[in-house]
């Protein structure tokens, strides 16, 4: 396929033939229809529904039940994911602590520097006390006051995974009247378990990224580089009305490293392509590999470590069953491999990673798809399935798509790729 066609058929809402003969797509005309392609873009975000007060108060209202079972007085949000997750605050951590206090039983509470209770207050959609402490005051006696306000005077309060040492250490010293311990009884249930608004989020995110891969690919010709590829996806991404994220691609030997060498690359024809991308839509992740060849036709060799790859990833997707336990995706997804002759385990050649990771309002987070997980596959779980193959000396291929769990098994974000050459359906 000639690049003036991929181009011409890379609008929004193209057909399932959009990209059949993607791998010897040739480039090498001048930017001009580039920006017409970027020009063209519209946002695919349009009505989407973000997460409601309502249903932050109903994760609230699991993480008190929760709190309750665990013998958890309160748990402790510092700014980052989970802060947002359960209140919908995004805040900058820095060194002035800015916490939200969530008791078993209650209202919650937030402490933050006194100059900014204005701003929170604005901010605030979920509790509305605020307790400031000013520059020259203690704020770990703050959240202590937070606590006793709450009817808190001693018991276990619970952190938050991100939540920084600094903070712990000044309420060791400032709050000393209570045990703190980890909230992961609490955040993993909560945030594991993806709600049908959530997994909405995450399948746009998942149709712009999907997008974005094929106006990058669209885009490569003999001599890009993987900057050049990165700086096509992060500009569709943001037409396209997402937040970008990430927009990796390795060519030939430097494909056999998951995360790229750090050395120079420049694209040759019959190169190993490997792209890894994602962007986010109000706050929730996308994650996708694609791996073609350039500008000619496979070898045997990458057709057969192609075909491996493809089969290694059904395999993982047929072991994700409701009950089953996580770990069993990546052992039988990784099984396929050792078969043939590669590994075993973390060896290489073969897979050196686990094959998949949870994702949600993070593009890693829990529910990993690893040796030794033996946490039971729920409805609402979300999680990349990515057996990667790495050949040092001579290419890498991966294929990664994410699933979300349904009564009924596991449901793609997006369709696996059906071949070398079409790596969309």
């Amino acid at each position: 396929m000639k690049r003036r066609n991929f181009i011409k058929k890379t609008a929004i809402g193209a057909s399932a033939a959009l990209v059949t003969g993607m791998s010897s797509c040739v480039s090498n005309e001048t930017t001009t229809k580039e920006t017409t392609i970027f020009d063209s873009l519209k946002s695919m975000t349009t009505g989407i529904a973000p997460i409601t007060v309502k249903e932050r108060k109903s994760r609230i209202k699991k993480a008190q039940k929760l709190m309750q079972e665990n013998n958890l007085q309160a748990i402790l949000l510092d700014a980052g994911t989970s802060l947002k997750y359960f209140t919908g605050l995004s805040w900058w951590p820095s060194e002035r602590p800015m916490i939200a206090m969530i008791p078993a039983s209650g209202a919650v509470r937030y402490i933050c520097p006194a100059f900014e209770k204005p701003r929170l207050l604005k901010k605030i959609t979920i509790g509305k006390d605020v307790l400031p402490w000013e520059e020259d005051e203690s704020p770990f006696k703050q959240i202590a006051a937070a606590l006793k306000a709450a009817g808190i005077s001693k018991g276990n309060i619970g952190l938050e995974e991100r939540f920084r040492y600094f903070i712990l250490n000044g309420l060791q010293k400032d709050a000393s009247d209570y045990t703190y311990v980890s909230a992961d009884s609490v955040t993993i249930p909560c945030r594991l378990i993806k709600s049908p608004a959530e997994i909405a989020l995450m399948q746009k995110a998942t149709d712009i990224t999907i997008e974005a891969i094929k106006i990058g690919l669209a885009s490569l010709k003999v001599g890009s580089t993987p900057a050049d590829f990165s700086s096509a996806v992060a500009k569709a991404h943001s037409k396209l009305g997402a937040n970008h994220s990430f927009a990796l691609a390795n060519f030939g030997p430097d494909s056999a490293f998951p995360h790229g060498s750090g050395q120079p690359q420049v694209l040759k024809k019959g190169d190993i392509v490997l792209v890894d991308c994602g962007c986010t839509v109000e706050g929730y992740n996308s994650d996708m590999s694609r791996t073609i060849v350039f500008d000619a036709k496979p070898t045997k060799r990458q057709q057969e470590i192609w075909d491996l790859e493809q089969t290694s990833q059904a395999a993982g997707f047929k072991a994700a069953q409701i009950g089953n336990e996580l770990q069993q995706v990546d052992l039988d997804a990784r099984q396929v491999l050792i078969d043939a002759g590669f590994g075993p385990g973390y060896k290489l050649p073969g897979l050196p990673h686990r094959t998949g990771h949870g994702i949600g309002m993070d593009g890693h987070e829990w529910g990993n798809a690893l040796k030794g997980n033996t946490r039971k596959l729920e409805p609402g779980m979300c999680f990349s399935i990515e057996p990667n193959i790495s050949i040092e000396g001579e290419f890498g291929v991966r294929h990664e798509d994410c699933v979300y769990m349904t009564i009924d098994g596991p449901k793609w974000f997006s369709q696996p790729s059906p071949s070398i050459e079409q790596p969309f359906v």
